[in-house]
């Protein structure tokens, strides 16, 4: 069964409830406005359910979720729980082969709200990096995790707002690239995120699953740096964490593959914004990465480490 971990598809509810908002997300049309980001002009063919499947017929599953970036889980839970409510409703509705990552508001932890979507039939939760960068984001979403560890479901990491890390052009002063966010925010989010949870969080949750996006801002290949300053697990591989390929390419897959290990790395496009990458290590990799290796994120826990 061949898995997209990672994609995003703006349902007309979601869409919907952007649209009725009046300050930042919103949506105007299809302009869509952020704060501290340029107005960014989305296609509604990348988000029409039937092209995006013609764009890749041989996926089995291909799971969406909210687009954390737009700072939704955070707004305040009037604010926030309408617009989560139209993405799972939608979301959830969609036919196959695409499935879904639960969200949730993080404004007002509620495990008993996440219980209730994921009895629905979310593959897993999704959180942005921004509320697990550090022991204090994990320690307040820990609830959320026990729910997860609970139901044997796992945890999606994916990238959140950028608008604090993006700087401010000054009088005179050209404003940041439009590549500016994913290259330096996104990775600099998925690099706390990574070292947060291996330090804080895998202790506090020793069985559960989770997948960061984006190779984990290629944390990992920070290994040696980690032992030279006083860390220790160089060589030790936790198998119940994953990454998801996203916008990278074969270089940083096989630098990944060279420190972890193939097993831990899962296929992910972030589409409609890219697509899924070739590891380019041959029939087994891809067998590897796009069908046992998401099973095994999404189904299957093994005993022992």
């Amino acid at each position: 069964m061949t898995v997209d971990v990672h994609q995003h598809l703006w349902t007309p509810a979601f869409t919907d409830a952007l649209r009725r908002r009046t300050a930042a997300p919103r949506l105007d049309g299809w302009t869509l406005h952020l704060d501290g980001e340029p107005p960014y002009e989305v296609n509604p063919a990348d988000h029409d359910p039937a092209t995006r499947l013609a764009a890749d017929p041989g996926l089995d599953l291909a799971l969406v979720s909210l687009s954390s970036p737009l700072g939704v889980e955070s707004l305040p839970p009037e604010d926030a729980w309408p617009i989560i409510d139209a993405y799972h409703e939608d979301a959830l509705a969609l036919p196959a082969p695409f499935g879904a990552w639960a969200a949730t508001c993080l404004s007002d932890i509620d495990p008993g709200a996440l219980a209730g979507a994921l009895d629905r039939g979310p593959a897993g939760l999704q959180l942005p990096a921004t509320a697990v960068g550090d022991a204090a984001g994990l320690a307040r979403v820990a609830p959320l995790l026990d729910v997860l560890a609970e139901r044997d479901l796992p945890l999606f990491v994916h990238p959140g707002p950028a608008a604090s890390a993006v700087p401010a052009a000054g009088p005179g002063a050209p404003a940041a690239p439009g590549w500016w966010p994913a290259v330096v925010p996104y990775v600099q989010q998925m690099h706390a995120a990574w070292f947060a949870f291996a330090a804080f969080g895998r202790p506090r949750h020793p069985g559960l699953r989770v997948c960061f996006a984006l190779l984990a801002g290629l944390a990992p290949l920070h290994s040696e740096r980690l032992a030279r300053r006083g860390g220790d697990g160089r060589g030790e591989v936790d198998r119940d964490v994953f990454l998801e390929t996203s916008s990278y390419g074969p270089r940083a897959i096989d630098a990944i593959v060279r420190e972890l290990g193939i097993d831990v790395v899962v296929n992910g496009s972030d589409r409609p914004y890219a697509e899924a990458p070739d590891p380019a290590l041959g029939e087994a990799a891809r067998h590897a990465v796009t069908v046992v290796n998401p099973d095994r994120l999404l189904n299957r826990k093994e005993t022992g480490r």
